[in-house]
């Protein structure tokens, strides 16, 4: 006997809940769920930053439906091969397809405009959603469980995934249980929230207000690094490796930087002020 399924985690016998005439979408309902976490804790923290918690709720009004316009884009950018004589598919979400790369640009674009135009701090609010931001994408990835997609290599450790034979991908139709990346991308990401939240206030004391978001971004990238290479779902590679690879690099660089000039800006105010302070 395999003791491996046995202690495996099963994966969902279905993908929708059906309500009447209406079918509810599990990977819809995770992302909204997601969503709704994701303005529930930004507004607190915006709040306890000394803004009005409403500004959030506008905000989210515009920047999530942009996220998702700009996920998809991403995923149909770096996928265009699927979708270049199935173009009736793009806008069909509930089979999955979002590229996270996307989500956040075109999120955190309107984020900045709406907030910018309402006259609200928009450092303030980065500082906040730097942690809701990925507690949303923790939520929305038990969406891909449901779909039982973006798996990893195949394992026997206790914690496999098991995927119906119609779920595999050619060439590992004998194996039974898979890597959840999906669950290591969400406890990644519910650990970077709680980091965020928690940690850099005390470990960055010097960080200027909002850069705790390129903090979040940094540390999601390395975390999308290692998973990405665990996976065997099917992508767009450049020079031998996947595109969101390559992608995860070039952003963690970026957003080190981003971090790195924070705290020298700040530093460099602090030393401006203290200068000034000093009687001549």
């Amino acid at each position: 006997m395999n003791t491996a399924i046995i202690a495996a985690i099963p994966s969902p016998s279905t993908n929708s809940i059906q309500i009447g005439a209406f079918e509810l979408r599990a990977y819809g309902l995770m992302i909204a769920l997601g969503a709704l976490l994701a303005v529930w804790i930004s507004s607190r923290r915006y709040e306890a930053l000394g803004g009005d918690p409403a500004t959030v709720h506008r905000m989210a009004t515009w920047a999530i439906p942009a996220g998702i316009v700009g996920a998809r884009l991403y995923h149909v950018a770096t996928d265009f091969s699927r979708f270049q004589n199935n173009w009736s598919e793009i806008p069909q979400l509930w089979k999955g397809g979002l590229g996270i790369w996307g989500g956040i640009a075109g999120g955190a674009l309107v984020a900045w405009w709406t907030v910018h135009r309402d006259g609200g701090d928009v450092g303030a609010m980065f500082e906040a959603t730097a942690a809701g931001i990925p507690v949303a994408q923790a939520v929305g990835r038990f969406g891909n469980w449901f779909n039982q997609e973006l798996f990893g290599q195949p394992t026997n450790l206790p914690w496999g995934l098991e995927i119906q034979p119609n779920k595999r991908p050619a060439g590992y139709l004998d194996s039974p249980t898979f890597h959840p990346t999906f669950l290591y991308e969400a406890l990644w990401n519910l650990g970077l929230a709680a980091f965020v939240a928690f940690a850099v206030p005390r470990l960055f004391p010097r960080l200027r207000k909002g850069y705790s978001w390129a903090v979040y971004v940094a540390g999601y990238t390395a975390g999308r690094l290692w998973i990405e290479l665990l996976r065997i779902d099917e992508a767009t590679k450049l020079f031998g490796a996947r595109i969101n690879v390559w992608t995860s690099i070039l952003v963690f660089v970026a957003a080190v930087l981003v971090v790195i000039k924070g705290l020298r800006n700040n530093q460099a105010e602090g030393h401006r002020k203290t200068t000034e302070s000093v009687p001549h």
